[in-house]
């Protein structure tokens, strides 16, 4: 049967005030970034038992913060970085990024500092493979300034330095109302950390860029050869994610509803399949959004918003990292930002961030497929899920 909880979105007493208490291994922490327009305050902490599919405390506010619609974690998990998703219109108009320590015992967070990301509403962030910069996507909602890239420095305590390096890129003005100027959506480094590769929605390229601080520590990244990856007019390319061997890698596009599949090797993506997910679906049921893969390999996993609000379930060839869709499900929500697999494979989290909710569904790790709902706990706006493991 499933179970809903409710709970309020803080407890009494200060900030992160309740301390993880010794739990069973197969008990782990959850960080949840929001939007904070409504009743939400900011990152709150959960428990998840691996063994249920449950949650096992209320949320609790682990930092105060404004929009932190994106959280980044350093490889140790000793960092959390997060997006400040601030723009004009506002409470805060400002674009920002916020550093924070991470307590390996309690798992409170302490705010090392925060900067401007010089850019509006900073949607997506990503470390650099030797943890020196933090890459910025600032997707700036109104035609102008339009996108951009930022490149944010990082010091051996986790300090953030304000942008050395900005980027942006020509739209393609496909879509009148949505590409008249660019829209850096997510930025992602290659698996051997040499390239960056910059999905913009209002461009519809992936712009690939050379990392190479020991040339110039000041301005870490220039444009590669060939510079760019052209996706369909129109699309809307958002969230790249690369295979687990670094030879292929998968690409969402927001506006088309498609994934893209790419051979990958030494900074060049190579297309081998465009898949839709979403024939026939009114233009308002499409708005792809989030893709992650199974610690396996052999599962690809896609959220699909508009009207359609549905999960969609691939397998990856494992040859070629083509995908054949094999499941579509309801996320019994609206608009499912983000989601998260959870370390023991056998549930999927859901973000439904028009829903107030979080959905807790059970999977399949030997045949991938999702099947009922465990549980669905209230919070308002979630946008981010990330696992705190153990170290």
């Amino acid at each position: 049967m499933m179970m809903r909880k409710f709970w309020p979105l803080l407890m009494a007493g200060s900030v992160g005030a309740m301390s993880v208490q010794a739990a069973p291994a197969d008990t782990h922490d959850l960080l949840v970034g929001s939007y904070t327009a409504g009743s939400s305050e900011g990152i709150y902490r959960l428990q998840f038992d691996s063994r249920t599919g449950q949650f096992t405390g209320k949320p609790v506010l682990a930092a105060k913060a404004a929009n932190p619609s994106w959280l980044t974690l350093s490889r140790d998990q000793k960092r959390l970085y997060v997006v400040n998703e601030n723009g004009p219109g506002q409470q805060d108009a400002v674009g920002r990024v916020s550093g924070y320590s991470i307590d390996p015992q309690n798992h409170q967070l302490s705010l090392i500092n925060q900067v401007q990301s010089l850019g509006n509403e900073p949607t997506h962030s990503s470390i650099a493979a030797d943890g020196r910069y933090l890459f910025v996507a600032n997707y700036s909602v109104l035609e102008d300034p339009g996108g951009s890239l930022a490149i944010l420095p990082l010091d051996a305590s986790g300090k953030l330095s304000a942008p050395v390096q900005m980027s942006g890129h020509p739209a393609s003005g496909v879509n009148p109302e949505r590409q008249a100027s660019n829209h850096v959506h997510s930025v992602v480094a290659s698996p051997d950390g040499k390239y960056v590769f910059v999905q913009d929605l209002g461009a519809d390229k992936v712009f690939v860029y050379r990392y190479d601080p020991k040339a110039n520590h000041e301005q870490p990244l220039t444009p590669a050869k060939p510079a760019s990856v052209q996706l369909p007019a129109g699309s809307g390319p958002r969230h790249l994610l690369f295979s687990a061997d670094g030879k292929h890698a998968w690409l969402t596009t927001e506006m088309s509803a498609q994934i893209a599949v790419f051979d990958y090797q030494d900074g060049q993506l190579t297309q081998t399949q465009l898949l839709d997910y979403a024939t026939g679906q009114p233009v308002t049921d499409k708005a792809g959004a989030a893709l992650h893969a199974s610690n396996d390999g052999k599962f690809l996993y896609v959220s699909n918003r508009g009207t359609a609000n549905e999960l969609l379930v691939f397998s990856i060839d494992p040859a070629t990292a083509h995908l054949k869709q094999i499941q579509k499900r309801s996320v019994e929500g609206d608009h499912p930002r983000e989601f998260s697999l959870d370390p023991s494979g056998k549930f999927v989290l859901i973000a439904n961030q028009k829903s107030n909710e979080i959905v807790v569904v059970e999977r399949n790790p030997a045949t991938g497929l999702l099947g009922k709902t465990v549980q669905k706990l209230a919070i308002d706006a979630p946008s981010d899920l990330k696992f705190l493991l153990p170290q």
